[in-house]
């Protein structure tokens, strides 16, 4: 994962769960978990698929929270909730890594979100 820090903050794109976290960091989409199926906005999706091929500034398109979390046996576990319109773009555009900051994180916030279907975390 590559890091970025961010010296330029836009109150308009802010997260309470990231408020406090500069460094948005380039995660590969393949590690990323979302257990909740997204319900998408087409037309959301599609302006930010424009927007991301029409320019070189990531910073145009707020990154996402992604929750890390070390599973019992020392693995690694990035979960994201939200950012869905932004995954999809990324995935549609073929990209490898999506702009995150990543928000450490422990099992039980990650139960907050799923309850009785969080799983073992290893």
């Amino acid at each position: 994962m590559s890091t970025q820090t961010g010296t330029e903050k836009n109150s308009d794109n802010r997260s309470i769960h990231s408020d406090s976290v500069e460094e948005v960091h380039n995660v590969p989409l393949n590690v990323i978990i979302r257990p909740i199926p997204p319900v998408l906005d087409e037309k959301k999706v599609q302006g930010l698929v424009d927007t991301i091929k029409d320019t070189a500034d990531i910073s145009i398109v707020p990154p996402i929270d992604v929750l890390w979390i070390i599973g019992r046996e020392g693995g690694n576990y990035y979960y994201s909730f939200g950012g869905c319109h932004r995954f999809a773009a990324y995935q549609r555009l073929k990209m490898a890594t999506i702009p995150a900051k990543i928000i450490k994180s422990h099992i039980s916030d990650l139960r907050t979100y799923l309850g009785a279907s969080t799983p073992d975390l290893r």
